[in-house]
């Protein structure tokens, strides 16, 4: 069987072996990490260990990192009216959300629906930060927490978050900053983003599924409302016994990412550069999303007009090539873009969105193979013939 080829990375990343092996001997470990034994010592370091590996990560202090089962988890217990601070004990009334956030961050949350105010975004892919200002600026609905991506999960376009930042803080607004697809691929340093939370997820970056983080700037920030209640576990922001195994993992991959970032970024830009290049070639009427903003140096998304992004996904994997429409979160449909919309890109073409993501390890000859894939789809279906790539 001809080994397949692996473009998804945004979707999930493969498991590094560090983490795997952090897991396995973790999994042979026995005790509750609450239990005052010797087991339950044993197990605690493992996750206290983890905890700081996660925050290095993101530049943050190990207090406060929150471990929870994902990045959708994390963000909904970062949108909550009740995040207190020093001298603010009372709720926050608005959450304001650029057009192109993630579906956990534009359902908005424990805010009521009325609350809940999304902000544009230019045909870039980038939020409008005019636009943010007068949101910000606006009386009525009181304190603001402002929820916005480091790089969107689609186009790969890094937002502006320092920018964003600086508005939501002088109108007395917080900032969340949705990092799932930044951590551990560019630099993503809590403090120098000027965000007060961030989430981070384990499996976008090499660690198992099914474990992420919400991490706060400063102790001082207080979740009033955790979205699970009973035990004080991770100091009482999210009951339940920790997923311990998990949590080694994600701090391995964390620890092995960090050290990787800079090195894996130059390879993979190179290489989106290579696939970019190639593609032109196939089609002079390839549009790649955002291309004229920065974006993460892994994320390809493009259309050919008069394309259908369904025939091409399901042509593509019948040749051994893993690639997606968009979002993985929609249950595995080719659905309509919300990115894509907010960037005001004509629905006919937006239906015909593919999007490439590469990793550590994708090789310049799966580029290669993914382009001859390519080009003869192109041609069959310029020729008419539905039949995909592996009649």
């Amino acid at each position: 069987m001809t080994e397949r080829i692996y473009l998804d990375w945004n979707a999930t990343a493969p498991l590094r072996p560090a983490a795997r092996a952090a897991m396995v001997a973790a999994l042979d470990r026995v005790g509750n990490p609450s239990s005052v034994h010797a087991e339950g010592r044993t197990v605690r370091h493992l996750v206290e260990t983890a905890r700081e590996q996660v925050a290095a990560l993101v530049g943050a202090e190990a207090r406060n990192v929150v471990f929870t089962s994902g990045g959708t988890e994390a963000n909904a217990l970062a949108l909550t009216p009740r995040v207190e601070r020093p001298g603010h004990r009372g709720p926050l009334g608005r959450l304001l959300v650029s057009g192109i956030e993630h579906p956990s961050v534009r359902s908005g949350g424990r805010f009521a629906p009325e609350a809940v105010e999304e902000i544009a975004a230019t045909g870039d892919g980038i939020i409008d930060l005019s636009a943010l200002e007068r949101r910000l600026a606006a009386p009525a609905g009181g304190p603001a927490l402002v929820s916005l991506m480091h790089a969107n999960n689609e186009t790969g376009v890094i937002q502006p978050v320092v920018e964003a930042a600086r508005l939501a803080h002088a109108a007395a607004a917080l900032l969340h900053v949705d990092a799932v697809q930044t951590a551990g691929r560019i630099a993503c340093d809590i403090n120098a983003l000027g965000a007060d939370l961030l989430t981070v997820s384990g499996h976008k970056l090499g660690g198992p599924q099914g474990v992420g983080a919400l991490v706060k700037a400063s102790d001082s920030l207080h979740l009033a409302d955790p979205l699970i209640k009973g035990g004080g576990q991770e100091r009482g922001s999210r009951a339940g016994t920790e997923n311990v195994a998990a949590i080694v993992g994600f701090g391995a991959a964390a620890e092995e990412a960090r050290n990787a970032q800079a090195a894996e970024d130059a390879r993979v830009t190179r290489l989106r550069e290579l696939l970019e290049t190639g593609l032109r070639a196939i089609s002079a009427e390839t549009v790649i999303f955002g291309s004229s903003a920065k974006r993460l140096p892994n994320t390809t998304l493009f259309a050919v007009p008069g394309r259908k992004a369904e025939t091409a996904l399901i042509a593509l994997d019948l040749a051994g090539i893993a690639a997606s429409s968009g979002s993985a979160c929609s249950s595995g449909k080719v659905a309509a873009s919300n990115v894509l919309a907010a960037m005001g890109v004509a629905p006919e073409l937006a239906a015909g969105a593919v999007r490439l993501s590469l990793g550590r390890d994708t090789s310049e000859a799966d580029v290669e193979g993914f382009l001859i894939a390519w080009s003869k789809l192109v041609s069959r279906l310029s020729r008419g013939d539905k039949h995909g790539l592996a009649a």
